[in-house]
């Protein structure tokens, strides 16, 4: 009879179903990472019980979100990073939204990243760019800047997704997209990944049978542009699911503009209800998580105005206390005032054997192995109490979830 350990990864490397089928919940892959970081975990009950669900099949789950789809590999926003998050287990999928030139809604990162996302300085296009490719110099780095509003909807469908990255030090525009991280890949990239409209990332996932969560992404145009207002803007996006027939308990639309989620909560309560405020508020030393009296504002006036979902990074919501993570002073606060949280975002930074990077920032002093993903990711689950978790690679997060029947 196989070890517990032997029968993990047994369980987690077998495949199932076409590539190219809808992912359902029967179908779904975690393929060998869960079972990497298992391995590397320390001894003990959690150890323990994660290895114990090999046995278990791996149900679709809620708590897991695609962030951007599964960009850990995929090309972010494109029908194969979505189609590759469902195949995962993630229960919701993300399109962030932002606009073409001529007021379409399309899923992109940014309104100024198709030089990093996709092929446009290697098109004609390049020449609607804001700014064109310029090469490294004494000047500086390369850089460039082409953003969605510089095209039509038709122009930004003629590109092709690759992962997000660019080479500071190019001297061609060649050498500038390909830039990507040593801990990410260019595998499932070579092809091009295929780019989406907002509406057309709604009957993808819906077919695929997950949820969705649309962030609005804040314009770098002036607005109104063309007359088109940022009311406009944020009404528009809620109008695709209406016209797709998808009930408001689907979606949780999301934005870091406050205003935006306030905006849905008065204009589409039903949506509003699961209006997600991304916080990134401490950025730039304005809020301190350690301290309720920077919230501004603060927890229970967020309640009060009819936020019911909050989001802000994972490094906001640990902190390190007798040399263990436990909930910071941020989470605690956000509890008690009744608001759900969700935590971002998983698989965003390589290996945690040099303490984790941006989103372990709070915690870096005693993170060192990449077992300790798992650690983190339960402590947020079970005291913070999360609802969900974003993560750039899905299936690490929909094994947990599943394993601890998590909905």
């Amino acid at each position: 009879m196989p070890s517990p350990m032997i029968r993990l990864v047994l369980a987690f490397t077998v495949v199932a179903g076409s590539s190219a089928a809808p992912a359902l919940a029967s179908e779904v892959q975690v393929g060998p990472r869960p079972a990497f970081l298992v391995g590397k975990m320390a001894e003990g009950p959690l150890k323990e019980k994660l290895a114990a669900c090999a046995s278990q099949p791996v149900a679709r789950t809620l708590f897991s979100i695609g962030h951007r789809g599964a960009p850990l590999q995929f090309p972010e926003h494109t029908r194969e990073s979505y189609e590759a998050a469902a195949r995962m287990g993630a229960g919701i999928i993300e399109c962030d939204v932002t606009f073409t030139s001529d007021r379409e809604l399309v899923c992109r990162h940014a309104q100024d990243d198709l030089h990093t996302t996709t092929n446009i300085l290697a098109t004609p296009l390049a020449q609607k760019c804001t700014r064109g490719f310029t090469p490294a110099g004494e000047g500086g780095g390369a850089s460039a800047e082409c953003r969605a509003s510089d095209i039509t909807l038709d122009e930004f469908l003629s590109l092709t997704g690759k992962m997000d990255a660019a080479d500071r030090t190019a001297k061609t525009a060649g050498d500038y997209m390909d830039g990507t991280a040593g801990w990410r890949t260019d595998l499932y990239a070579a092809a091009g990944g295929t780019v989406m409209t907002h509406s057309q990332s709604i009957e993808l996932i819906g077919a695929l049978g997950a949820r969705f969560t649309p962030e609005l992404k804040a314009p770098v145009v002036e607005m109104p542009f063309d007359g088109f207002t940022q009311a406009d803007y944020a009404q528009k996006l809620i109008d695709e699911y209406k016209d797709a027939g998808i009930p408001a308990a689907d979606v949780w639309p999301q934005s870091f503009n406050l205003d935006d989620v306030l905006y849905w909560i008065e204009n589409e309560p039903e949506f509003g209800r699961q209006a997600v405020f991304l916080d990134g508020r401490a950025g730039g030393g304005g809020l301190d998580p350690a301290r309720p009296e920077t919230f501004s504002p603060s927890m229970t006036e967020l309640k009060a105005r009819g936020v019911n979902y909050i989001a802000p990074p994972m490094w906001m919501l640990m902190t390190v206390e007798d040399g263990a993570i436990v909930p910071s002073a941020y989470a605690r606060a956000a509890r008690a005032a009744g608001l759900e949280i969700i935590a971002w975002s998983f698989e965003r930074s390589g290996s945690l054997t040099n303490g984790g990077g941006w989103y372990y920032q709070s915690v870096a002093d005693v993170i060192d192995n990449d077992g300790q993903m798992y650690e983190v990711l339960d402590m947020l689950a079970q005291d913070v109490g999360i609802v969900g978790m974003f993560s750039d690679w899905p299936a690490t997060v929909s094994y947990y979830a599943s394993c601890m029947g998590l909905e």
